[in-house]
């Protein structure tokens, strides 16, 4: 039997810990993941405006280590480690489990997600508290209440150089902050403005609607400029223009963790060999899934997941086990819209990328509609109950 061992328990780990368990009984798999609990990402936004609740996109790993039973082990810990000789992984305890220990594999999936790195910014260290935004959740908290008092000023919205996680939830914040400022009747006294480092509102196959929702509800947008700088109540941007801000909802740029770095496996992201080979340069036995993986596609959900299937493959097809899973790339999505109306109904843009065409075919619907909005909502729940059992 042999070991599998798989950094991270969310979407691209545990994808990936079931499409190996449920093909073949000749594996054994241990999750080592830093949180007892996992929380969806997409809906997240919709914290803002009460649409969503934290109990609805919650999901413990209780009944996944009862379907598997002894094939399969959830730790929780913090890998700080890779030893590629050896084949050992190293962690620590974290605060919810007094934990520590290493774990040696046959094959190892790397899929912990992101780091959320503003340490180029000067002043980020000092003034971190100053900082919220949609992705982390104490900080959607922070950001939720922030909206919800503040009665002037500017409200600013920040999204980093591409990639990171999640292309139109910067886009989505902007929107959702301005549906709440305009439902508590403080919108005229309290601006907007959305500042990209990229040339346009991300995903560029919907940023001619965004930046039309933009202009129509008062929204400043500001492309191609990084920020550089944060203090007190201000932040200043790279070609020196500084702009006060009362809420201040800011991405850092992301990359994967230092543990990677220092196992030589790649620089700012894990480098595998093919989309479809998740497979490590340097090594057989260490596969990447998820945002960690330096993939050319957007870190989304659906690309997390169909990646852990890739990663499933390889190591099946190694191992001789049974057909494949059949898996593309191509994802359908939607982006929340906010309600330009102030009301807190949320509409949303469907839209969809297939990247099994070259080049990649994108498609759209222009029209706002809250039934998107219950329809990624269906999506969601889909992926949490075929993941977590419930």
């Amino acid at each position: 039997m042999k070991q599998v061992t798989i950094i991270g328990g969310g979407i691209a780990g545990i994808g990936a810990a079931r499409a190996l368990l449920d093909k073949t009984n000749n594996v054994k798999v241990t999750v080592i993941t830093k949180d007892t609990f996992y929380l969806a990402g997409p809906s997240r936004p919709l914290l803002l405006t009460g649409e969503q609740k934290y109990e609805r996109i919650i999901r413990g790993y209780e009944l996944l280590r009862e379907k598997y039973k002894d094939r399969l082990d959830i730790r929780f810990g913090l890998v700080d480690k890779i030893d590629p000789a050896e084949r050992k992984v190293s962690y620590k305890e974290t605060p919810t489990k007094p934990e520590e220990g290493e774990i040696g594999y046959d094959y190892l999936i790397i899929a912990p997600g992101v780091v959320y790195d503003g340490s180029n910014i000067e002043g980020y260290k000092k003034h971190w508290h100053k900082i919220a935004n949609v992705y982390d959740p104490g900080r959607i908290d922070t950001l939720r209440h922030r909206i919800w008092s503040v009665k002037e000023g500017n409200v600013i919205v920040y999204a980093p150089p591409m990639p990171y996680r999640c292309a139109p939830a910067p886009s989505e914040t902007t929107m959702l902050l301005h549906t709440v400022l305009k439902h508590r009747g403080v919108r005229n006294k309290v601006n907007v403005i959305h500042v990209d480092a990229n040339d346009k509102p991300q995903p560029p196959v919907i940023a001619d609607i965004v930046k039309t929702i933009f202009e129509e509800n008062g929204i400043e947008l500001i492309t191609n400029r990084q920020i550089t700088e944060i203090g007190e109540d201000y932040i200043v941007l790279d070609n020196g223009e500084k702009l006060g801000y009362a809420v201040l909802s800011l991405l850092e740029p992301n990359r994967a963790p230092s543990f990677i770095k220092e196992a030589g496996l790649g620089d700012k992201w894990v480098e595998v060999r093919s989309p479809q080979n998740l497979k490590t340069i340097r090594y057989d036995d260490i596969l990447a899934a998820g945002d960690a993986a330096k993939l050319p596609f957007p870190k989304n959900q659906e690309i997390a997941y169909e990646s852990s299937l890739y990663a499933a493959n390889n190591i099946l097809e190694d191992l001789g086990e049974g057909e494949p899973y059949s898996v593309q790339y191509a994802f359908l999505g939607w982006a929340y819209l906010g309600n330009p109306e102030g009301r807190l109904e949320t509409l949303s843009l469907k839209f969809g990328l297939n990247f099994t065409t070259k080049p990649p075919k994108p498609t759209k619907d222009p029209e706002l509609r809250q039934e998107y909005t219950k329809a990624k909502d269906q999506w969601e729940q889909a992926y949490l109950k075929n993941l977590f059992e419930y």
